[in-house]
This record gives C-alpha cells, structure tokens and sequence, in this order.
C-alpha cells in the first residue's frame, strides 16, 4: 500500500472538534456522530502515516551486505570474504579461549603447536588413544569412508564420490603426516576438518585409521 502525506487531517479533526462543540450548544444531534467518524478517520490516517515512517526508517537499519564467499567488486582479488591478516594467531576457541591474557593452559596450547608440528603420531599408541581415534572416527569420517574404511560409507552410497579405500598399498604405505595433512586441508572433495577436529584428535584418528589397515592385513607374522 503507498502511504502518502496527511497534513489535512490535523485540520480536518480540529474542524471536526468545532462542529461537536457547536453542535453541543445548538443541540443538534447529527453533528455529534459525525464528529466521532472523522476523528476515527483521523487516527486511522495517522497509524498509516506511522506505517510508512517505519518502512523509511528500516532503511537506515537494514543496509547493503555481501553474503560469505560471493564475489565483490570492492576489493582488488574480486571477492567478498576476506582473509585474516598476516601472523594472525587464533584465540576463539581452544585453551587460549578461556583466558583474556593468553597465558592459561600454556603448556596445552604448548601441546597443540607440538600436534599440529609433529611428522608422525607423537602419542604413545594405547587403548585410550584408540577409542578416542575411533570416536571420532566414526563421527567425522565413517559416513564417507564407512567404519570399515574401504570407502564404501553411508554417503558415498547415496551418490557422493566414493574415497580410496584405506587397505590399497599407496595408503598403506603412506607417511602418517598424509593422513593427519588431509584431515586439516580437505583433499579433492573431501571437506577440511582443521577447524573442527583438535589436532590431538587428528593424531588420534590416524592412529585408529593404521589399526583398521592392520585388522584388514594384519603382518604375517601374526596371520
């Protein structure tokens, strides 16, 4: 509905207060009515006059914004996200969130820079590292690459690519740091993990993932 201005009705309400006041002096009922009906009229113009200031009032409130990853011809590399700037050090999550200073838990944070460095598993290899590998194993990778790990998972089943089975010889053979690098940057359409996956826990599911290569082909010495 368009609203338009209207100045006429202040005058018009107070037209209308007259007509009652004299119409109360001289008797006359009909003015009375008539009165009430323009003053209703009044206020309902008015409520519309508030509509449209609020339809021009969100505009100061609701301004432009660009939606994450679109393209945006206000920087120079084309696009609307912007990356953090250099030595940027993350405090938003992790032992470092807990403390406004930075310095709490540093010999934890001490541990994660130590994960995040390390060229092979540098935990001592233990139940308690397996069935934490295994939990979130099977929360964040099974669905793709099944429990199994032959990469036959719930959604490569219903039209996702399928990913390499962990027991081929390439796999089997590859550094642990493959598989630690692959779960934080993502590989070909697999999501990157590194933000939320802790990088004990990706050692952990790397340890869980040898555990499967050896259930599958186990050495033959054990066989």
């Amino acid at each position: 509905m368009r609203v338009t201005r209207t100045t006429w009705v202040p005058a018009f309400a107070r037209t209308t207060s007259a007509l009652a006041a004299l119409a109360a002096a001289m008797d006359l009922k009909w003015v009375p009515a008539f009165a009430r009906t323009t003053s209703a009229l009044a206020a309902l113009a008015a409520a519309m006059a508030l509509v449209g200031c609020e339809r021009l009032a969100r505009n100061m409130y609701d301004g432009a914004k660009e939606k994450p990853l679109r393209p945006s011809a206000a920087f120079e590399d084309g696009s609307s996200s912007r990356p953090p700037i250099d030595g940027t050090v993350e405090h938003a999550r992790g032992v470092l969130a807990s403390t406004s200073s930075g310095r709490a838990a540093r010999a934890a944070e001490d541990g994660r820079i130590a994960a995040e460095r390390a060229t092979a598993i540098p935990y001592p290899i233990d139940m308690a590292l397996l069935r934490r590998g295994r939990e979130r194993f099977d929360i964040y990778c099974a669905p793709c690459h099944s429990r199994l790990g032959d990469g036959d998972g719930m959604v490569a089943r219903r039209g996702f690519p399928h990913p390499p089975s962990y027991h081929i010889d390439r796999l089997r053979t590859a550094p642990d740091r493959h598989f630690y690098d692959v779960i934080t940057n993502g590989h070909g359409v697999m999501y990157p993990y590194g933000d939320r996956v802790a990088p004990e826990d990706r050692w952990a599911i790397v340890a869980y993932i040898r555990a499967l290569q050896l259930s599958q082909d186990p050495p033959r010495e054990v066989r």
